[in-house]
């Protein structure tokens, strides 16, 4: 373990920690803001409009943020966007507290009528700025890593990062939310505020500057128009036939998982009946995949091939969601979601490894911000989707059977990608691209 810690390093270090602390707080977040949303709204699209505020950045954020990323010092953003989430979040708490003598309590959201429509707009636009900063943060944390990490230890250092991540997000954060929420509902934005403000203070402990080189460019040579950059990164991602398709099947996967993510919680309500405490428990589900999945990611890997195991993932998302579709016991619900969630750490392991692997590090920002514009852009569609779904599905079924439908689409989307993507995400291919980025080959552009 020593051994480990020391090839890590310190730097390495401190970003889990601060990657921890925001976490933890976030993990209060994902209890309390779908639980403040369905407070203020039973409206189904209203529901998702606020899912889909949160991700709408990353689809139009998404690659103006990679420009920025490869301009800019890495550690100053990630500081810079901790800080405006710390500001953003106490808005949050500061409204919320102010509406709290007349806010339902948590147990009791199912009989409100009708819309909150100053604290919804609120609600609405904070998300939207929450998301704009989360967008920059995230990008210059994935392309941070390969500067404080050597490339053989980026599978175990994402590994360890996806876990605590996720051991933060949803095993200690939501509990600490639940216990917060039914005290007051104001209590976990304060703390979530507070998070942010620890994770950027230890950020900022990283010494040195982190601003990307540019190789091919003289020192006295003009600087790049922002539109050259962002279509350098589009070109070198469209140019490489492996990265574009795992972008377009994430982004599809995102998609389906946000058309049953964005009503999770009226499901959660209105279906499986659980309590703020009880919605808790099912978190563990989560975390417990997540942990599992975030270490055991590197041997399955090795074991199964990343081909396999990115296989395995599509064709389960398309099995877990027929049968929580079909569920009406929220601990049976709770073990399917450790079991997707166990493999869907596996994916982002393996393709976020992948991505810092092969993507010269001049260009990771602006082509990690070009594949996560496919893969992240979706998310909002997917949300708004998920609401329309309810809502159309609510005028020929019960509003149980319409919430049990979103399900099912899920399912029908992850069982075609699972087709198409056995046949194109083959270890054979991914292992191939892993070993020609250490080597440091030069990009073989496909121009089929």
């Amino acid at each position: 373990m020593a051994r480990e810690r020391v090839r890590l390093g310190g730097n390495y270090r401190k970003l889990y920690l601060a990657t921890a602390a925001s976490n933890i707080g976030d993990g209060m977040a994902a209890i309390a803001y779908p639980w403040l949303a369905t407070a203020i709204t039973r409206n189904p699209v209203l529901v998702a409009l606020v899912a889909a505020a949160q991700r709408l950045p990353w689809l139009l954020f998404t690659l103006p943020a990679g420009v920025i990323t490869d301009r800019v010092d890495r550690k100053r953003a990630m500081v810079l966007m901790d800080v405006l989430r710390f500001g953003f979040t106490l808005l949050i708490a500061f409204a919320v507290l102010a509406e709290q003598g007349t806010l339902p309590a948590p147990d009791d959201v199912r009989n409100i009528v009708g819309t909150r429509t100053g604290l919804y707009l609120l609600l609405l636009l904070a998300t939207l700025l929450l998301g704009s900063a989360e967008v920059l943060r995230d990008n210059c944390g994935q392309t941070f890593m390969p500067s404080i990490v050597a490339p053989e230890h980026l599978e175990r250092a994402n590994g360890r990062m996806w876990s605590i991540e996720s051991v933060a997000n949803t095993f200690i954060g939501p509990p600490i939310g639940s216990l917060l929420l039914l005290a007051a509902f104001s209590v976990p934005f304060f703390v979530d505020a507070t998070s942010f403000f620890v994770a950027a203070a230890l950020v900022a402990l990283i010494p040195g500057s982190f601003r990307a080189e540019h190789p091919e460019r003289a020192a006295d040579a003009p600087a790049a128009s922002w539109r050259t950059d962002l279509k350098e990164g589009v070109r070198w991602l469209w140019g490489n036939h492996l990265l574009r398709s795992m972008a377009i099947i994430l982004g599809l996967m995102n998609l389906a998982s946000n058309v049953s993510g964005a009503m999770f919680v009226l499901f959660a309500q209105d279906v499986l009946r659980v309590t703020p405490l009880t919605f808790t428990v099912m978190g563990f589900g989560f975390a417990v995949g997540a942990i599992v999945g975030g270490y055991a990611a590197p041997w399955l890997s090795r074991t199964l091939g990343s081909g396999t195991c990115l296989a395995l993932t599509l064709g389960s998302a398309s099995v877990i969601g027929v049968l929580v579709g079909l569920s009406s016991w929220w601990p049976l619900t709770a073990v399917l979601f450790a079991v997707g969630t166990l493999l869907g750490s596996t994916w982002n392991v393996i393709t976020v490894s992948l991505r810092q692997t092969i993507i010269p590090p001049h260009l990771l920002g602006r082509v990690n911000s070009v594949y996560r514009f496919f893969a992240w852009g979706m998310m909002p569609i997917g949300a708004l989707l998920g609401g329309l779904v309810v809502l159309v599905a609510g005028r020929f079924v019960s509003h149980s059977m319409a919430l049990r439908c979103v399900w099912f689409v899920d399912a029908a989307i992850h069982f075609l990608l699972f087709l198409v993507g056995r046949r194109l995400l083959t270890t054979e291919r991914l292992e191939a691209a892993r070993s020609a980025g250490i080597a440091g080959a030069p990009l073989v552009v496909d121009v089929r």
